[in-house]
């Protein structure tokens, strides 16, 4: 019977170390001269051309283009009574905890901001703790029978 050759690790050859290693010499694969060679060089970040206008800012601003230091830092999260409404039972507390417990998605990196719009109807007194509302949404809130604490 037969077995196979055990496998083993290739290893790298090790270079820069003189003429007599057989690899590189001086120039250790690097090339000569330039940025490319210097120790310490790591590859600009994506779309970097240089120090000119990047493409991205150059051509014209089209609907639907974003660059990614163009967008909001944080994470805008838009509830309406209705949703408010499914969630919470009568005489509870509005918060952020609740919001997390209830199961409301927030990001753990960004800053999260939440509002509550009058979108549908509410028909459960909520006492609504530091999170912003829109007008009419506070109005129809007080008018539930609940509270709007900021």
């Amino acid at each position: 019977m037969d077995l196979p050759s055990p496998k083993t690790k290739k290893k790298s050859k090790r270079k820069g170390r003189g003429y007599a290693s057989g690899v590189g010499g001086h120039t250790v694969g690097k090339g000569q001269k330039g940025q490319l060679s210097r120790s310490g060089y790591k590859k600009p970040r994506p779309g970097f051309e240089g120090g000119r206008m990047p493409l991205s800012r150059r051509i014209p601003k089209l609907p639907g283009f974003r660059r990614g230091y163009f967008k909001s830092k944080y994470i805008r999260i838009e509830l309406g009574l209705d949703d408010l409404d499914a969630l919470y039972k009568d005489g509870e507390k509005v918060n952020f905890d609740t919001l997390i417990e209830k199961g409301v998605k927030m990001s753990k990196t960004k800053d999260v901001k939440v509002k509550i719009l009058a979108n549908g109807e509410i028909s459960k007194k909520l006492i609504v703790e530091g999170i912003k509302t829109s007008e009419t949404a506070q109005k129809k809130i007080e008018a539930a029978g609940g509270k709007v604490e900021i």
